[in-house]
């Protein structure tokens, strides 16, 4: 045992973040076939990592405060007892670079941007290009080459109790409570919806169980629209988008999981939202933007909506 590769892969997250990442996954898994991967995560996103086939283990972020000694000493302890030969750093921030230090004296091989790493690299993290290709090429500057699209079989669920209708566009008019810029108004979503609806396509809106109340709004207006928030896992959000004409919503982690499931999928973003960065990565992917999400009308993304052919 002690003669196979530990490697140790940090990605906090977001959830959007982490989806973003699954090709920069893919590719540290190809380069070390035989290796013990650890991901480092943070704790709601550990059941969809321990489903992905690019780890042996997920272990979660304890997150420490510089005042948390006991915290720290013991979160040192989970990191240096596994005896990493090397890590790849795709999160690439303060925190990580923390973790750099407490990993002293020692540290294994760190591909990061931490200072005094051995594989210090370029802080491609306001890189103007797309978050999965900013890790890409980070990972080839460390010689991991690309290894393209993954195979995702695995991230399904069972939705055959959720009441789907035969044929329907996801909505996803929710985001984090944090960032209200992001919503595109409720009375909007239902608009379209009803545009939907006249063009025999239902309307099915996901979210989870803080997104029942802007859901609800949604639905007081145009009452056919279906509601699953807060009845799905992830990889049932992912078969919910498989099965889908369509997907169109917020700038949120959702969105991220309906593009790279298939669906083909419209993000409506603020101005303050960075498009190059942050847009959602799979095969048939769209975006609209306006500096205020309400000036962007249903019929504007009545006519941009991607839907199968």
């Amino acid at each position: 045992m002690d003669k196979i590769p530990k490697i140790l892969v940090i990605k906090l997250g977001a959830l959007g973040d982490i989806i973003l990442a699954m090709e920069a996954f893919h590719a540290v898994r190809e380069k070390h076939p035989e290796a013990h991967i650890t991901l480092l995560t943070r704790k709601p996103f550990v059941k969809l990592t321990s489903q992905m086939p690019w780890f042996d283990e997920v272990v979660v972020d304890a997150n420490p405060k510089f005042h948390q000694i006991g915290k720290m000493l013991k979160f040192r302890k989970t990191l240096r007892e596994r005896d990493f030969t090397r890590v790849y750093d795709l999160q690439g921030n303060d925190r990580s670079g923390l973790y750099f230090k407490l990993m002293a004296p020692g540290q294994p091989e760190w591909c990061g941007t931490a200072k005094g790493c051995s594989h210090q690299r370029h802080d491609h993290r306001k890189d103007p290009v797309p978050a999965t290709e900013r890790m890409l090429r980070f990972l080839e500057s460390v010689d991991v080459p690309r290894a393209g699209a993954p195979e995702l079989s695995w991230l399904t669920g069972d939705v055959d109790g959720l009441g789907l209708p035969g044929k329907y566009v996801m909505l996803i008019p929710g985001c984090a409570p944090q960032h209200p810029h992001k919503r595109w108004p409720a009375e909007h979503f239902a608009k379209l919806a009803g545009m939907l609806a006249q063009q025999g396509i239902g309307a099915v809106a996901v979210g989870t169980a803080v997104d029942v109340e802007v859901i609800e709004e949604i639905r007081a207006i145009c009452p056919g629209v279906v509601s699953i928030a807060g009845k799905t896992d992830i990889g049932q959000l992912a078969e919910v988008a498989k099965r889908a004409e369509g997907a169109v919503g917020n700038d949120t982690g959702p969105i991220h999981i309906a593009a790279v499931a298939g669906a083909p999928t419209l993000s409506l973003m603020s101005g303050k939202s960075d498009p190059m960065r942050m847009t959602p990565r799979g095969p048939d992917v769209g975006f609209l933007q306006k500096d205020d999400l309400k000036d962007l009308s249903p019929e504007e993304v009545m006519k941009s909506l991607r839907l199968r052919k």
